[in-house]
């Protein structure tokens, strides 16, 4: 057999998209695959012999530092939200330097906060949520004490799509000296793009890192996540020697690290601007409405109503209405803490594969 044609094989065993509501990554656009394709060979783990890809990432850090709210942003575009969190929490911790760090997160926060506990060594200190899901900012200050090199808020949860009271979390963390992380992996590329945006970002004094990857709404190919700072002083406490190398520093988590991520969300962001995106999710939060009338008509209540383009609704049966759904190759999530079904709606959401997705999902229930 031709190995192309075994490849294929394999590929079409996949699950397209167009049938998969629970992904936070969607189909990139073609000006992103045309770009990752002409930067396929390129390694900003060596960036002396890649200058223009390097170049090209530093623009595409102060564009995102632009949406962002922030005049000298540094980072770099990395292998997703997890990378992102792990640097950002390892910057505070560096800076701080306590002999027995912790850190203070909302119960709502992604799982790759698990990793950072083991792989940091660092305790991790859950704080309770409201009745909208939101963190207690009480509760997180009761937390806090000597040892605490971080606090972190979550913008866009991956779970409901909420926002945690960044505002007052960055209040709290400007009168502690705390570094503020907030993780908007997903929201960094919703939030500023909507009617009335929640000031999660840069503009509140406190914050000092925020994930945000392109990979995910902004139509990047994969990997293409990104951990952004404030200033300098954060990406310097990440600095390692490199001794063979076209650099004598190197301050990112991984190695070897393609420059296709960079090309392809650079595409994205340049050719769509700021007013393409806001319509790609004025576009988004569209569907998510028409999904969430259809649920209800048929009898679902959302954990609470959609901050953005992701919901969620109440059902004990959640596990056994994904898992029929799964033999139908149709994806959607079970969250099990909330006895609740979960939906994003990427840009490949459309209305048609809503309608093509209630159709099956009648026969289910």
């Amino acid at each position: 057999m031709d190995v192309l044609e075994e490849l294929r094989k394999f590929r079409e065993m996949d699950i397209p998209y167009s049938r998969v509501l629970s992904s936070m990554c969607t189909v990139p656009l073609e000006i992103a695959v045309k770009a990752h394709q002409m930067f396929i060979n390129t390694n900003l783990g060596d960036p002396g012999i890649f200058p223009g890809t390097l170049e090209l990432e530093r623009k595409l850090i102060k564009m995102l530092g632009d949406l962002l709210h922030c005049e000298t942003p540094c980072g770099y575009i990395c292998s997703g939200g997890t990378e992102a969190n792990i640097q950002g929490i390892r910057s505070a911790r560096n800076i701080k330097a306590k002999k027995e760090p912790n850190i203070v997160i909302p119960k709502t926060a992604h799982f790759s906060f698990e990793k950072i506990c083991d792989i940091l060594r660092i305790e991790v200190r859950r704080a309770d949520v409201d009745e909208a899901y939101r963190v207690d900012v009480s509760e997180v200050e009761s937390l806090i004490d000597e040892n605490t090199v971080s606090i972190v808020g979550i913008a866009g949860t991956t779970e409901l799509g909420q926002i945690d009271p960044i505002v007052e979390l960055s209040k709290l963390a400007e009168e502690k000296d705390i570094p503020l992380h907030v993780d908007a992996a997903f929201g960094g590329l919703v939030i500023p793009f909507m009617d009335n945006p929640y000031p999660f970002d840069f503009v509140n004094e406190g914050v000092m890192s925020i994930t945000i990857d392109p990979h995910k709404m902004g139509m990047a190919t994969i990997p293409a996540g990104g951990i952004i700072f404030r200033n300098e002083k954060f990406l310097k406490a990440l600095e390692v020697e490199t001794p063979y190398l076209t650099t004598k520093m190197q301050f990112t988590l991984t190695g070897t690290r393609p420059g296709t991520g960079v090309a392809s969300a650079y595409a994205v962001l340049k050719s769509l601007g700021f007013s393409g995106m806001r319509e790609i999710v004025k576009m988004c939060l569209k569907n998510t409405k028409i999904l969430t009338e259809e649920m209800t008509q048929l009898g679902f209540e959302p954990v609470i109503e959609p901050v953005m383009n992701v919901v969620a609704f109440k059902t004990e049966r959640a596990e056994k209405i994904r898992e029929e759904l799964y033999r139908r190759r149709w994806v959607i999530s079970a969250i099990r803490n909330l006895s609740a079904i979960r939906f994003v709606i990427m840009p490949h959401v459309t209305e048609e594969v809503i309608k093509n997705f209630i159709s099956e999902f009648r026969k289910v229930i």
